[in-house]
């Protein structure tokens, strides 16, 4: 992903103390008090801004299956949803859905002289090219009495955790790489991290079509979203003479 453009401003002649500045870090900064750098006070600084912006495709899908029925007599409704509903249970776990992924609920009631009974299973696939399979099994097996829903795709919390430190770190790398760059412009060697601080982070959600004239995919039919998070940090490094890693 392409970083900001920055230009590095530094004295001509460094002395003791000297700061040298992104001057991007304006931007994040404007409006903010700074925090202060507890270094010596012969420690000379360069500062640096870093961003990122990363999207994050969904990781489980879950796909409703409502069974209903409706005989004359209890024991026969029960009968005919609950064989329907082992065969819809038994292709969920044969396609590899643990029983914590499977939400099953069921409603008996009676109008007149019949009964009827409604069951749903909730599934949530983390496998998509297996949810398909198991959608294609039901839609093939069952009768009409059995409607297989479209998936609904959406992110777990784990995988929305580890993607939002995903794109954090990017803009940290980003901003060292900016920083070891500038260095080596400037003569410079580029030492340990003084300060590392996420000046922005920002996140959200948008669906993979666009409104064109091509016709959506399947899965842009059935809602695939994107979440998407960007991050802006100020890291400042220790600046270091050359020379003095040669002595080393």
């Amino acid at each position: 992903m392409a970083n900001s453009p920055s230009r590095v401003f530094a004295a001509v002649s460094p002395s003791a103390g000297d700061v040298y500045r992104d001057e991007n870090e304006s931007v994040f900064n404007r409006g903010r008090k700074q925090t202060p750098l507890h270094t010596q006070s012969n420690a000379r600084v360069v500062q640096m801004t870093g961003c990122a912006e990363l999207s994050c495709p969904p990781d489980r899908a879950t796909v409703t299956i409502s069974v209903k029925n409706s005989k004359e007599h209890v024991n026969d409704v029960t009968n005919s949803v609950t064989r329907r509903l082992e065969y819809i249970l038994q292709t969920a776990r044969q396609h590899d859905v643990k029983e914590e992924n499977i939400t099953v609920t069921k409603h008996l009631q009676r109008e007149e002289e019949l009964f009827h009974m409604r069951a749903e299973v909730l599934v949530v696939f983390s496998d998509f090219e297996k949810m398909q399979q198991a959608r294609s099994v039901l839609i093939e097996k069952l009768d009409k009495s059995v409607c297989v829903g479209d998936p609904y795709y959406s992110h777990s919390a784990e995988s929305l955790n580890l993607f939002r430190r995903r794109v954090c770190l990017e803009a940290v790398d980003n901003a060292r790489l900016k920083a070891s760059e500038a260095c080596c412009i400037l003569g410079q060697a580029l030492g340990r991290p003084l300060l590392v601080r996420e000046e922005e982070s920002q996140e959200w959600t948008s669906g993979q079509h666009d409104v064109t004239d091509s016709p959506p995919t399947l899965h842009q039919k059935t809602g695939v979203t994107l979440v998407s998070t960007s991050s802006g940090v100020f890291v400042a490094f220790e600046l270091r003479p050359k020379d003095s890693n040669r002595r080393k």
